[in-house]
């Protein structure tokens, strides 16, 4: 039993499924009536106006009333839509035991306890009919689904089935008054108009259901004996086909499945059995711990059941509908009717191939769960639940995609679940001894492989690779190598969808999608209400996916929406542009067409491909408070505006987005006090005086505006502010608009008006106004303040302004992306054209420093960066968050309120470090930890210590420091490779860097000359200096790339071949060491003039060691080189001679100058060719196996044996 939906409640006595909508109605023992949305799990309402126990209940089949019958002895019409009662039906005299509509005419037909049954009209809301015949309790009556027949079961042990064709004929064709006159008295004194057709007796206990099948002339019904009995009829009689057993108590309930051949009952003995209506023997049963069954409910239209007991409902599948179906490039593979068949995309033609054969098993849900083909072998592996989990391996045949009608017998086996991990190769969980056995295609097993977890299911993770499931996580296991390459914790996963690349996976359950990569990091977690049900990847990256009711998108971020809505649930197999093909629960292929544009133009936004948006919102309807909502949240405001008609939301994103002009003009159409108040304060937060002012007129806010002229330093208009307060008669605004002038004589005034004399002596007294003072004193007739003594007083009188402080100096900003673009597509080509190799244009603009006011020399010193200049294309922005102030229109420079403040450009060390792969611009930025850390990544680098200094030098050697005023601190400016004058502005180079290719060609020469004087200290200073250096060195072209590469190689011999040189000459007393170590010096890769040197040294340490034949090798290596110093050619000779005369070496080396070698870097020892090693990933020298780990003694920078991706030193390589 598959269950969706359960509740809990009062004992659950009537149900009724909506044709349409998927609700259902249960009525309560406790007299309420409840409404269940099952899909979404919710109860929608509650109707509670019976009596008593409420025990039918049913829908009408297109109106929106269902009715209801009770215990009340009442039958109530109702409608959902109005919430209420539409009226009641009396005539019953005992419990009403069910109800039901007629399909077609406007009947409603009841079964009571009073023995009878009755046909209503609820349109004239009358009693047409009753049915009188039984002798006991009526327990149900049912209309037949297309004939004019009912069916009643009694408790006197008898089914009768009535015909009412009578009576239908009497509603269809109402004669005149005089018959009807008769009709009603024959009515009156037992009507005929419906009459008992047959009497099926054979229970031996009373009768609690009947009801026929949707289609055959057949009847089921269950009683108190325990059975549930089948019967026939025809046009004559109806008789007893057979007696299913099995119920332990009295049968409650029993239909016919609508769209299966199946009987289902329940009963008493709190279970549930499913039975088979042709082979009529038991196929399942359901039981529940403490609750009786009471009644059975089934969808008219689909695979849905409900039960209802005591403490509930449940509404269950008994099968799962989702066909098993597998792509493979243009085609799918799928199950339908007991065969494989076969779709192609492109044509949009399915094929029948072979036929599946049928589970032996009696059980239900044993047909296919799972698909899996191999494309290269055409072989199918088909899953299902029979034996507790088996599959069935079938071999496609290449000429099969005729008809199909051969039966193939399958290779099978037990397994919970197998899926192909090869070409040649599948997998199947053995769930006793949790491990996977990889067979191949004759079935036969080729490996075993325990599994890291309890798995319950597996599930194809890309070739080689599983996905395993448990309970409540995941993860993807590599079969050859037995490792754990991935885990993530999850809910339980029900499907897992690959991207096309293999690069992102889809995790659905039963309620939640889960997106992770390849290596299950997890991105992302939605979670639906409604069932998940399917889901495929777009070209784009976005998962498309279906829930029972809609069709959705996710973008990598996780934001989700709907594309449709569905009737009926799909599940998608591929997405090919705006086409879902999609398998319906009948294993028909539906393509759907979808409209892509909302969530392209999400996509685009959130990967920053503005010039899509662009388009998008030129050619497209894409309105909708949603959408605005959405680009407001995400931070688009500036882009929401084009969408937005409404002025009340036109102001408030053109306030979010900085942009005044639109704010204006829609405060003027709106014209509310709120919103000049809050232009005003988004103007003065850009300082944009003028607007400000505006605001506070039209809203008569004049202490605002007063405070806003003293800040200005506008006299002229706050005297005229002090004028309008006396007008007004507001004393308080006369005394602060005085104070702020500084006018004390006014002060004075306003306060002996207002009756404060002794306030106004003292303010003439402080200022020194004594003629005044002396005035007022009279006044007060010796009533004089007292003045302090001893005190300094300080005057209250405001500075006098310098300057009349207007709007505040603005950089020119450019028109942002979007704001042009719409206005005139001419203009958006242009700044596209600037833009060409960057996702969009660096979007400041500064003015020359010439043209620059006055007062707008703050400007460039706090952008001073922003004049540098980059040859290499615009800034990259993936990873730049521009803000939204930024994409304002670009105007002349009269029209000040265009602009608004730009936010801080940002420092040209940070867009180096953002542009950059190269660790050499990355200290030049100073940025060092991410400097170390790239190198640590591409060469393996631990050791820092001898790279100090170089970063040091690279960071100071890349900025200059200008001296400001003497106060000021020094501006650090950066040096950029390449600068010219006429190069923009916008546009930033990458650092010029003090290293360069050409220094460390200089460095080797010296090195080469130092190795040829002998002086070995200095020459391998200078070789381990190069080394050191060519991590931070940045070169053009690929071929400089290579030079560099091969410069590392040239190094690494000399360093390697000098520090054994050196150590050779500490080993006074060791001769042994002594000539190996001159011997392995001879087969580092040297200059030819230095390798003469080596083989003259070597040959001369071994000469005197009495190594004659070892000597003679050296000696005949040094005269095929054609040495040009004569003393060279002779002394090999010499000791040539000496050799033949003597063969023998007196002390055995460990040197074969017959087998190929590398020297270790470490312990100075050779490697043979054919033994093992490890390299230093940045110098690639040899080291034997036990170094590993340990930090490389050439170059004294990376770690022997680590991994490193390669060294990166050119823009080249990243483009």
């Amino acid at each position: 039993m598959l269950t969706k939906f359960e509740t809990k409640s009062n004992r659950v006595k009537g149900l009724s499924f909506h044709s349409k909508r998927p609700w259902i109605l249960t009525s309560l023992h406790s007299g309420v009536i409840q409404l269940w949305d099952y899909r979404v799990g919710s109860l929608i309402d509650r109707f509670d106006e019976h009596d008593g126990p409420v025990r039918g209940v049913h829908f009408h089949k297109s109106q929106p009333l269902f009715v209801s019958g009770g215990d009340d002895y009442k039958i109530k019409v109702w409608n959902y839509k109005l919430h209420r009662c539409l009226f009641t039906l009396l005539g019953h005299l005992d419990y009403i035991r069910t109800v039901q509509f007629h399909h077609e005419n406007p009947w409603i037909v009841s079964a009571s306890d009073d023995q009878t049954i009755r046909i209503w009209n609820w349109q004239s809301r009358t009693c047409i009919s009753v049915l009188t015949g039984h002798n006991h309790y009526v327990m149900c009556a049912l209309f037949h689904p297309k004939e004019d027949l009912v069916v009643s079961a009694s408790l006197d042990q008898t089914v009768r089935v009535w015909d009412i064709s009578a009576l239908k004929k009497k509603s269809a064709s109402p004669a005149d008054d005089i018959l009807r006159l008769g009709q009603m008295n024959t009515d009156f004194f037992g009507g005929v108009d419906a009459v008992v057709k047959y009497v099926l007796e054979g229970h031996d206990r009373g009768v609690n259901w009947a009801s026929f099948h949707p289609t055959l002339p057949l009847i089921v019904s269950g009683a108190d004996d325990r059975q549930v009995k089948i019967w026939r009829m025809n046009d004559t009689k109806a008789w007893e086909v057979d007696t299913l057993r099995g119920h332990m108590n009295n049968v409650s309930c029993v239909l016919f499945h609508a769209r299966q051949d199946i009987i289902i009952s329940n009963s008493e003995d709190k279970s549930i059995r499913v039975w088979d209506a042709t082979k009529r023997t038991g196929l399942q049963t359901f039981r529940r711990e403490h609750d009786r069954f009471w009644i059975l409910g089934c969808h008219p239209e689909m695979n849905l059941l409900a039960a209802g007991h005591d403490s509930g409902m449940i509404v269950f599948k008994l099968e799962r509908e989702r066909p098993a179906f597998s792509v493979s490039g243009d085609s799918l593979y799928y199950v339908k009717d007991r065969f494989l068949r076969f779709y192609e995309y492109s044509t949009q033609k399915e094929t029948q191939i072979i036929p599946i054969r049928r589970p032996g098993s009696v059980s239900l849900n044993q047909g296919p769960r799972t698909l899996s083909y191999s494309p290269t072998e055409n072989a199918v592996l088909i899953c299902s639940d029979v034996d507790g989990g088996s599959y069935e391996l079938y071999i496609v045949p290449k000429d099969s995609f005729s008809r199909g009608d051969t039966v193939q017998e399958a290779k099978r086996g037990v397994g919970g679940s197998a899926v192909f991990v090869a070409r040649n190769r599948f997998a199947v969980l053995e769930k006793s001894t949790n491990q996977v056995l990889v067979k191949n295609l004759k079935n036969e097993i080729v490996k075993k492989s325990p599994l890291p977890m309890v798995t319950d299911a597996i599930f194809y993770a890309g070739t080689g690779n599983l996905l395993c499931r448990a309970e409540d996580r995941v993860v993807i296991f590599d079969l050859q190598q037995r490792l754990v390459l991935g885990d993530l914790q999850t809910s339980f996963i029900r499907y897992v969808v690959w991207s096309n690349d293999m690069e992102s996976v889809a995790l659905l359950s039963k309620h939640s999608i889960i997106i992770a990569d390849k290596k299950l990091v997890h991105r992302c977690t939605l979670h639906e209400t409604i069932r998940v049900k399917s889901g495929s990847w777009d070209d784009n990256g976005v998962f498309i996916y279906t829930t029972l009711t809609h069709i959705k998108y996710c973008l990598p971020n996780g934001d989700s929406g709907i594309i449709k809505t569905l009737d009926v649930p799909l599940y998608i197999t591929k997405i090919f542009r705006n086409t879902l093909f999609c398998l319906d629960r009948d294993g028909k292929n539906r393509p759907v067409v979808i409209d892509s544009t909302e969530y392209m133009f999400k996509l685009s936004l959130l990967k920053k491909r503005y010039d899509h948006v662009m388009s998008m919102i030129r050619n497209s309807e894409l309105c909708g408070q949603a959408m605005i909502a959405y680009l407001q949240q995400k931070g688009f405001p500036e882009v929401a505006l084009h969408f937005v008609k409404d002025e009340r939301t036109r102001f408030n994103l053109a306030l979010e987005s900085g942009n005044i002009q639109i704010a204006v003009a829609s405060a003027k159409e709106i014209d509310e006090k709120d919103h000049w108040y809050r232009l005003g304060v988004e103007a003065l937060r850009q300082g944009n005086a003028g607007i400000v002012e505006y605001a506070y007129q039209r809203t008569k806010n004049f202490e605002r505006l007063s405070f806003l002229y003293l800040i200005t330093g506008n006299l002229d208009k706050l005297s005229k502010m002090m004028k309008i307060a006396e007008v007004k008669n507001d004393v308080m605004g006369q005394f602060h608009n005085a104070l702020y002038l500084g006018d004390v004589k006014e002060r004075i005034k306003i306060l002996e008006n207002a009756g404060h004399l002794p306030l106004a002596y003292a303010t003439a007294k402080t200022h020194g106004l004594n003629d005044l003072a002396e005035e007022i004193a009279d006044k007060l007739n010796g009533n004089v303040p007292s003045m302090p003594k001893g005190r300094s007083a300080s005057l209250l009188v405001p500075p006098t302004p310098v300057l009349c402080g207007g709007d505040w100096p603005l950089l020119r900003v450019m028109k942002g992306i979007f704001e042009g673009g719409l206005d005139s597509g001419a203009a958006a080509q242009e700044e596209y054209e600037d833009a060409a190799d960057a996702d969009w244009g660096e979007d400041l603009d500064i003015v020359d420093v010439d043209k620059i006011q006055n007062g707008d020399i703050s400007m460039v010193l706090e952008d001073e960066e922003a004049h540098e200049d980059n040859e290499s294309g615009g800034w990259d922005l993936e990873d730049l968050e521009l803000p939204p102030d930024v994409d304002t229109p670009r105007t002349d420079p009269a029209s000040r309120t265009t602009f608004v403040a730009p936010t801080a450009g940002m420092p040209v060390s940070q867009i180096w470090v953002q542009k950059s792969s190269l660790a050499g611009e990355h200290a030049a930025a100073g940025n060092f930890d991410t400097a170390m850390r790239l190198l640590n990544r591409q060469l393996g680098i631990k050791n820092f210590a001898p790279l100090k200094s170089l970063f040091l030098d690279l960071h100071t050697g890349s900025h200059t420091y200008l001296r400001a005023l003497s106060s000021a601190p020094v501006i650090s400016l950066a040096i950029e490779k390449g600068w010219s004058e006429s190069a923009s502005p916008n546009v930033r180079a990458p650092p010029a860097l003090i290293f360069s290719f050409s220094q460390l060609e200089e460095k080797l020469k010296a090195g080469y000359k130092a190795t040829t004087n002998g002086k070995f200290s200095e020459a391998l200073r200078l070789f381990l200096g190069i080394l050191h250096t060519i991590p931070l060195i940045v070169v053009e072209s690929r071929r400089e790339v290579d030079e560099v590469k091969e410069l590392i190689v040239i190094v690494k011999e000399y360093v390697l071949g000098l520090q054994m040189e050196l150590k050779r000459r500490e080993l006074k007393d060791d001769p042994v060491r002594q000539q190996e170590l001159a011997a392995y010096f001879t087969h580092c890769n040297l200059q030819l003039p230095h390798l003469r040197l080596a083989l003259m040294n070597a040959m001369m340490v071994c000469y005197k060691a009495r190594n004659l034949i070892t000597a003679s090798n050296f000696a005949r290596r040094l005269l095929e080189t054609n040495p040009t110093a004569e003393n060279q050619s002779k002394n090999a000779r010499s000791v040539i001679q000496a050799a033949e005369k003597n063969m023998k070496d007196s002390s055995q080396l460990n040197y074969d100058f017959r087998n190929p070698f590398v020297v270790c870097g470490a312990t100075y020892v050779p490697i043979y060719r054919g033994q093992k090693d490890v390299l230093c990933p940045y110098c690639t020298s040899h080291f034997v196996p036990s170094q590993e780990g340990q930090l490389c003694t050439v170059c004294d920078l990376a770690v022997v044996g680590s991994d490193a991706s390669g060294l990166l030193c050119s823009p080249a390589q990243i483009r």
